[in-house]
């Protein structure tokens, strides 16, 4: 896990859209199904999820996709990633198995194409332009299986109440996304979101197969992440289509901590509150009652290359502010020029931070300020305008 803790901001934004995007394709896998069909008829939410949990798998799933990328502005982008950018791409999916290809369209050859593979729990994201493998164990969660029925509309439309409290439901629209009947619904945050405006699934009316998810900012029209089917079919998929070598000579980056870091960053992860925290580090923890006019949350022990830090948080929810402590050796570099990673970078604004040098990374979802201060890094982060991030930095 320490590459985590050097790699660049690129790189780690690159991996974090892929994850994301493997986990909404992966929904297509256990869901998928065929047929054609016109604009569904209306159906009360409740109603369409069951039916869309209840609907039986088929043998395999093959699709055309657009992945949407605007987090970034393209004027901080140098080259051309397909994870960063933006790509269309295809699709292939069955059992627990799923392949993601964007294809790049960089004119002068750069960045190559990226392959997002999972195989049950396992990851696997190939970026030919770096010519870099990652891998990495995602968490397991509690799936469906062939034989379990599904929940019933009674338990269905609890969740969906409960859901309310949190969050405002569109119900279930109809419409028709890759030439399939599907039912759309839109979730928006009721309070404490932040920069987050909301987000929309897509999912087959006949068969519940998930066809596309979006997010949203705060009042923008378009979405800043897009995940869709352009055209999409159903039938056996061949085990070479779920398949890529890696290529020779590739580096491979193992992002799977390992069993003795399990064991500490398990004990870090028990010990809170600030004076118990700062019994724990070597540097004193700088943790203001109130940051930017947030209640202060939490402290929590964590650890960065084995050297124990501090996380702080601030407010509620979406809208609340984290802040990274560490001493700054620990601290995630931040490489922004394209040359050493092959397919790119992104050129970040320097800022000040009460006389410190630092950085600043301005998403369309939140902002991260970082700096360094008398031999200590800090990372502040939250879904937050950049205006409120170099505020709280400032108040540190």
């Amino acid at each position: 896990m320490s590459y985590l803790r050097h790699i660049s901001t690129r790189r780690l934004l690159a991996l974090c859209t892929a994850v994301v995007v493997a986990l909404a394709s992966a929904a297509a896998i256990a869901l998928a199904a065929g047929g054609s069909g016109p604009t569904p008829p209306p159906k009360p939410l409740a109603q369409a999820v069951h039916d869309a949990l209840a609907a039986p798998p088929v043998d395999g799933v093959t699709a055309r996709i657009s992945f949407t990328n605007h987090l970034i502005d393209a004027a901080s982008l140098q080259g051309s990633d397909p994870l960063l950018t933006g790509a269309k791409g295809r699709l292939w999916a069955t059992g627990d198995k799923l392949r993601l290809e964007l294809q790049a369209s960089s004119a002068d050859g750069r960045a190559g194409d990226v392959q997002v593979l999972l195989n049950g729990d396992q990851l696997t994201v190939i970026e030919s332009g770096t010519n870099t493998v990652y891998r990495a164990k995602l968490p397991q969660d509690n799936k469906q299986t062939a034989n379990e029925p599904a929940p019933s509309l009674a338990r269905i439309q609890s969740v969906l109440t409960h859901l309310t409290e949190k969050a405002t439901l569109s119900g279930a629209q109809p419409s028709d996304v890759a030439g399939r009947p599907a039912y759309t619904v839109r979730i928006t945050p009721r309070h404490d979101g932040g920069l987050l405006g909301g987000a929309e699934v897509a999912w087959d009316a006949e068969h519940g197969v998930p066809l596309r998810a979006a997010v949203y900012a705060n009042g923008a029209a378009d979405p800043v992440l897009e995940l869709k089917a352009t055209d999409i079919s159903f039938g056996k998929v061949a085990a070479s289509d779920l398949a890529i070598p890696e290529p020779a000579g590739a580096h491979v980056v193992d992002l799977n901590p390992s069993a003795a870091g399990n064991g500490t960053d398990q004990k870090q992860a028990d010990v809170t509150g600030l004076p118990a925290v700062q019994a724990k580090v070597g540097f004193t923890i700088v943790a203001p009652d109130a940051l930017v006019g947030l209640p202060r949350k939490e402290v929590k022990l964590v650890e960065l290359d084995g050297t124990p830090g501090a996380l702080v948080t601030y407010g509620q929810g979406l809208g609340g502010i984290a802040v990274l402590e560490s001493p700054s050796k620990a601290q995630p570099q931040t490489q922004q020029k394209g040359g050493g990673d092959g397919g790119g970078g992104l050129s970040l604004p320097k800022i000040s931070i009460n006389g410190a040098s630092g950085q600043e990374l301005d998403t369309a979802l939140g902002t991260v300020v970082r700096f360094d201060r008398a031999g200590v890094g800090y990372i502040v982060a939250g879904s937050v305008p950049p205006t409120a991030a170099e505020a709280a930095a400032r108040g540190l």
